[in-house]
Parts: C-alpha cells; sequence; structure tokens
C-alpha cells in the first residue's frame, strides 16, 4: 500500500485535500473532522486526585488502549503509554508504522484516533456499534476490514463468536476487538518474531491477523465435527433431547456461515488489487494461501448444515416410525382387550340364560304353569341346556369365543 502522502492523485473518498485546515499541532488533519462531531471535553480533574481515582483510570485504560507500539523497518522501536503519545512519536518517526490495538473503546477514544488518521465517519460508526456483517471498505488510502472471529467452548459445546473491526492505512493499523476472539498478542508476537514480514508495512499486519481469524476457525471446525458425530449416535439411539441438540447447533452454523462466507469474497478483492496497489509478491502468496483455507472453511460449514438438516429430517422420521410403532402398539393392546371383553361377555350371557330360567321358577306363586306337572323339572334344566348350547354355538361361529 503506497505512502498516502506521496499519492495526492489518488482517487478519494474524501473532501478535497485542498480544503483541508492545517493543524497547529502538526497532526493530519483533513476535511473529514470537520465531518466529525467534536470529541468530549474531560472534565476538569482535581489537582491531586485520590489514588482510587487513579485506579479507576487505570482500569478504563487497561479494558481500552490493549497496547500501541510504533515499528520501524520491521522492528519495534517504542511503546507509547498513551494514544496522544503514540500519534507524537510516529509524527516523529515518518517512516515509523503505528499498530494500535483496542478492546472495547470509548468514543472519545474512536474520535480521537479518527481525527489522528482521517478515519472515515461511517467506519467510525459502525466500529463504535459493531454487530456488523464481514465486510471490506476502501474510504481512499485507508481499508476497513469487519472479521467475525470464532472460538469453541468445550465445556457447553457451542461456538462463541467476536468481532474484530481493522483500519489499514499507509502508517497505520488499529484493531478494535469486540470479544474475547481473537487473541492479536499472539498475532503481534508472531509478527515481532519475523521482522521481515512486518517490514512489508500495514498490509502485511492486515494479512497476519486475517490469517489469525481463519486459523482460529479450525478447532471450531473440528469441535463442531465431533457434535455432529455425537448427534448422529443420539440420534439412533432415541434421545429425545437430540432434536433441541441439532436446532442450536444449526443456528450456530447459520452464524458461522455468516462469518466465513464473506472473506472468501473478501480475499478475492484483496487479490484483485495486487497490481493497482502494488502488493508485495510474497504478500500475494500467503493472502491466497488464506483465501484458499477460508474456501476450504467455508465448504465444511456449508457441509455441516446441510448434515444438520439431513440429520434433523432422518430424527423426525425416526420420531415418526416410533410414534406409528407406540400407536400400533397401543392398537393391538385394545385389540386384545376388546377380544377380552368379548369372551366374557359371551360366557356372561351363557350363564345369564340358566339364572333366568331358575329365577322364574324360584318364584312361589299358587297358579304358576308347570309347577303340577311331573316333567317341570326335567323340561327346565333342558331348556336353561338348550339355551347355554345355543348362545355357545351363536359365540362361537362369531369368534367371540
Amino acid at each position: 500500500m503506497a505512502d498516502r502522502r506521496a499519492r495526492p492523485d489518488s482517487k478519494n473518498t474524501g473532501p478535497d485535500p485542498q480544503n483541508a485546515r492545517p493543524d497547529p499541532k502538526g497532526g493530519r488533519k483533513s476535511g473529514w473532522r470537520r465531518a466529525l462531531p467534536p470529541p468530549p471535553v474531560p472534565p476538569a480533574e482535581p489537582a491531586a486526585p485520590s489514588r482510587e481515582a487513579a485506579a479507576v483510570a487505570d482500569a478504563e485504560r487497561a479494558t481500552s488502549v490493549v497496547e500501541a507500539a510504533l515499528y520501524q523497518d520491521g522492528v519495534r522501536v517504542s511503546t507509547p503509554a498513551t494514544l496522544a503519545d503514540t500519534f507524537r512519536e510516529l509524527r516523529e518517526e515518518p517512516a515509523g508504522m503505528a499498530w494500535i490495538g483496542l478492546a472495547r473503546p470509548t468514543e472519545g477514544e474512536l474520535l480521537s484516533l479518527a481525527a489522528e488518521f482521517d478515519l472515515h465517519p461511517l467506519a467510525v460508526e459502525d466500529a463504535l456499534e459493531a454487530h456488523q456483517r464481514p465486510k471490506l471498505e476502501r474510504y481512499g488510502d485507508t481499508l476497513f476490514v469487519v472479521l467475525r472471529a470464532a472460538r469453541y467452548l468445550d465445556a457447553p459445546e457451542e461456538v462463541d463468536f467476536g468481532e474484530l473491526h481493522v483500519f489499514v492505512g499507509p502508517d497505520f493499523v488499529i484493531t478494535v476487538r469486540h470479544g474475547a476472539a481473537p487473541d492479536l498478542s499472539a498475532v503481534r508476537r508472531r509478527m515481532e518474531e519475523t521482522p521481515e514480514l512486518l517490514k512489508l508495512g500495514p498490509e502485511a499486519v492486515l494479512y497476519a491477523i486475517l490469517d489469525a481469524v481463519v486459523d482460529g476457525y479450525v478447532p471450531v471446525v473440528a469441535g463442531v465435527q465431533n457434535d455432529v458425530d455425537e448427534i448422529e449416535t443420539e440420534v439412533f439411539r432415541g434421545d429425545p433431547e437430540v432434536s433441541r441438540r441439532i436446532y442450536e447447533l444449526s443456528r450456530e452454523m447459520v452464524e458461522f456461515q455468516r462469518a466465513t462466507r464473506p472473506l472468501v469474497g473478501m480475499l478475492h478483492s484483496l487479490m484483485a488489487g495486487f497490481a493497482k496497489y502494488e502488493t508485495d509478491e510474497e504478500l500475494q502468496r500467503y493472502l491466497r494461501d488464506v483465501a484458499d483455507h477460508v474456501t476450504h472453511t467455508s465448504e465444511r460449514v456449508d457441509g455441516f448444515r446441510q448434515a444438520l438438516t439431513d440429520i434433523l429430517t432422518v430424527n423426525a422420521t425416526l420420531v415418526t416410525q416410533q410414534q406409528n410403532a407406540e400407536m400400533r402398539a397401543l392398537a393391538e393392546a385394545g385389540f386384545e382387550q376388546n377380544e377380552e371383553i368379548k369372551k366374557i361377555s359371551s360366557w356372561a350371557a351363557i350363564l345369564f340364560a340358566p339364572t333366568l330360567v331358575g329365577t322364574i321358577y324360584g318364584m312361589n306363586f299358587a297358579h304358576m304353569p308347570e309347577l303340577g306337572w311331573s316333567f317341570g323339572y326335567p323340561f327346565a334344566i333342558g331348556l336353561m341346556g338348550v339355551v347355554c348350547a345355543s348362545l355357545y354355538v351363536i359365540f362361537k361361529r362369531r369368534d367371540w369365543l
């Protein structure tokens, strides 16, 4: 990336540099500063602040400015304590490069960076609000990159996503991190251990950040693959909680797709500008390697989502089959119960017939047929037998007995 101060004829989306007002402090103030709201005026501090107030201020700085350093020819030459010191030392080292790392910065800090490095107001607004989609935008000589990092949490077996905003200019790199991932301190150590790569400038730092984010996807892919294998086992085991786990993992894969799929287009856009912005050939090879890894990861994530969709379909089929089997078992049980009821009802009817005849003849009336008949008793017994036999034959033919 060429130095913007050496390219006055470059196409810039900002105002005309001729209309820029000079900075009395020697800064690089341009017309963009007039588009930004003024930074908040800090309240007047007491002459002798207490230890508690100083501790709180130190804690706030520690949670915002993670690390700031100046580099020259790939070697760290200074580690300023504050942003103001960073700005001052960078002005004193025209050939240097500033690498500033922030974590959840305040609005005032971002506005001071925007004023010093001519950051576009829209990019600053995105960095403040966070929750942006992965993208790459160019504002004049400054690249604004939004990345979604990911890490796999073993204990809850879920994917945690972080957001990283990167401003890349001719002589500076600013990282704004929202979330725990990625670990940019490891990226800084790696670059400082390879000064021949770091001396290639801010674009080399951008490559290292992209490479770290993409490499961070590898353990996530491995963890998700393990989850998918476990889910397949649980599906065929008939675990009732597996549907919920499939749904939750599917939602994580949607987020994973939103993090990886735009990266493919972003890296191809970077590669398309290699010739225009005279990117170093070695750096081109590194970026192509990152693009290959991103493409592979994106394909794996797409495969996971399709696999989860298929598993969910199979699980629904198995659940339906299980429900049908249960309904069939209930129907068979009902049928067997109905057969038993038929048998009981048949024997009850057979036994009811002699009971009815015996009950009638057991009545003590003076004038009743067959009471004085000598064949009355055999006739009653025979009638009972005939009725019972007839009912038995009828029920037997109807398979009730």
